[in-house]
């Protein structure tokens, strides 16, 4: 009985605490909505800025350093939520993902090795982490293009609090920011040098980020309406695969990699802080 009494004061305290965020999160999402996307063609491309960049960018101006509506408490507090937050995207992308197994299965070998190309950019990441003064947040931010999925990866392994969490965090609230605006424009850079097929640049769209893909396939078909439908099924199953093995890639190869070459490169290339080294390591 006092379990059941505790809980619900506990209850009854995060409440009290965090209903404006509640109340501050569905105002920001109605107000994106509403602004929905914004195109802005460049040369080839397209600048494609997403609803999630406005619902953003409001929450940054209702902060501590900016109108200071909420606190550095709620703002913990809503850290914390993220990963509540997330479920039910997570959930979808099971049950697309299970839904397109047989086209899982039939886009081939190439497709399903291609989240290797991933992996491969943390050998460049986290030593330029190192060199920018970040410690164990460069882990979360450097494992992997630290979606949905690698938010509540990181946060079930080292918890919400944790520096690897805030790492894997920042990257995220930057790809919403700048991501989908870069991705787009890169997308029309890479086809206008003629470098690759079409095809190869729809399945290179399908990074495991849903607003990235939309962007770059958005750029793609523009610039081949002819092969408008091929580039976006390939992205599509590019997407779908990414949503699957990427999580597996970073638990066994990406997390690992990662945490070996933080232990040999921080004591070389680590910037000291007022901290010193040993306490931030």
């Amino acid at each position: 009985m006092k379990e059941k009494a505790y809980a619900y004061g506990s209850l009854r305290e995060r409440i009290k605490t965090e209903w404006i965020i509640y109340l501050l999160a569905l105002v920001f999402i109605l107000i994106a909505d509403k602004i929905g996307q914004i195109r802005i063609p460049v040369w080839k491309g397209t600048f494609i800025i997403f609803p999630i960049f406005f619902s953003l960018a409001l929450g940054l101006l209702t902060g501590p350093n900016v109108l200071k509506i909420l606190d550095d408490k709620k703002v913990k507090a809503a850290g914390s939520l993220v990963g509540v937050a997330i479920l039910p995207f997570i959930a979808k992308l099971g049950i697309n993902a299970g839904a397109q197994i047989k086209t899982v299965l039939s886009v081939g070998p190439a497709i399903l090795l291609q989240e290797f190309g991933n992996l491969g950019t943390i050998f460049l990441a986290l030593p330029v982490a190192l060199l920018l003064g970040l410690k164990r947040d460069g882990i979360g931010a450097a494992h992997s293009i630290n979606r949905e999925t690698n938010l509540a990866l990181i946060q079930d392994m080292y918890g919400a609090s944790s520096p690897e969490a805030q790492g894997c965090l920042a990257v995220y609230i930057t790809i919403g920011m700048v991501g989908t605006i870069y991705f787009g424009f890169m997308a029309s850079v890479v086809a206008a040098l003629n470098w690759f097929h079409p095809y190869a640049l729809g399945m290179a769209s399908g990074v495991g980020a849903g607003i990235l893909m939309s962007s770059a396939t958005a750029t793609l078909t523009q610039i081949y309406p002819a092969m408008a439908e091929q580039i976006s099924a390939l992205a599509a199953a590019s997407e779908t695969v990414s949503g699957i093995d990427g999580i597996y890639m970073a638990i066994f190869i990406g997390l690992p990699l990662c945490n070996f070459l933080y232990k040999k490169l921080e004591p070389k290339i680590g910037r000291l802080t007022k901290y010193g080294r040993r306490e931030q390591a």
